[in-house]
């Protein structure tokens, strides 16, 4: 129980990563992890935590740092500590580059990148004043390898690996550890929502585009609880020499 009595905040944990990181943590013995998006995550909490004693879902919008500053205050007032953050939430439009619009580039670009910049800030400044903790931003092997179609989300992913490396090279001093993750091939509506783009424009029904969607050489999709357990291990302690880094965990998809 690498958690035991820690506490944390979880952007994006109504569904997908966010929700399977959830469940990883109070499996490895967190007290309480304090469940956010962008509408109150309850129906998820209670499926979680039947007994709602170890989750609190709230509503925030990531881009806000006033909703940030108030989940942090409200965790702390519900748990009495706050221990680290995992920066889940995300948004995905597909387009061409050719046909992106301005409007989806950047809605992409606010929730991905600021988003996580401005919860680490809030949930960091909190650790920063109380002996330190740890931060996971859910990046993506499209932040590696790109894929077509996703030219804003690309960017966005990549961008929160260069992220990642500057707070943890700035955040050091404060004892707090940032690290990123690049899932690929997780079985989230996120990816079903990119094979329903797709089945039209390739001719190919969604279900079969969705079966081919796993890693290769996994055989099967990745579940968003398993990726939940990378994350869980880069909040311990157990990976306190793991400082800055992305870390691939779609399935051998991305070799570096």
């Amino acid at each position: 129980m690498k958690l035991t009595d820690r506490v944390y905040v979880v952007t994006g944990a109504g569904g997908g990563i966010g929700r399977g990181a959830t469940r990883a943590l109070l499996e490895d013995g967190a007290r309480g992890v304090t469940m956010v998006d962008l509408a109150a995550p309850s129906e998820a909490a209670s499926e979680i935590d039947p007994g709602g004693e170890r989750t609190l879902a709230l509503s925030a919008d990531v881009t806000s740092g006033d909703d940030a500053r108030s989940v942090v205050a409200e965790t702390v007032e519900r748990f009495g500590r706050l221990d680290g953050l995992v920066n889940c939430a995300g948004v995905v439009f597909l387009d061409t580059a050719w046909d992106a619009s301005a409007s989806d580039w950047n809605r992409q670009l606010e929730v991905n990148v600021t988003g996580s910049f401005v919860f680490a800030r809030a949930v960091g400044g909190h650790l920063r004043e109380h002996g330190g903790g740890a931060v996971v931003n859910v990046s993506s092997n499209c932040g590696k390898a790109g894929y077509p179609n996703m030219a804003a989300y690309n960017a966005s992913k990549a961008a929160v690996l260069g992220l990642t490396r500057s707070l943890s090279m700035e955040w050091a001093t404060d004892a707090i550890n940032v690290n990123a993750v690049c899932p690929g091939g997780v079985d989230t509506q996120m990816l079903v929502g990119v094979a329903d783009w797709l089945s039209p424009r390739l001719g190919v029904p969604a279900d079969d585009l969705l079966g081919q969607m796993g890693p290769a050489q996994l055989g099967r999709r990745i579940e968003p609880v398993e990726v939940g357990r990378v994350i869980a291990f880069l909040l311990s302690d157990e990976a306190l020499i793991i400082r800055g880094q992305s870390i691939s965990i779609d399935g051998g998809d991305t070799p570096y």
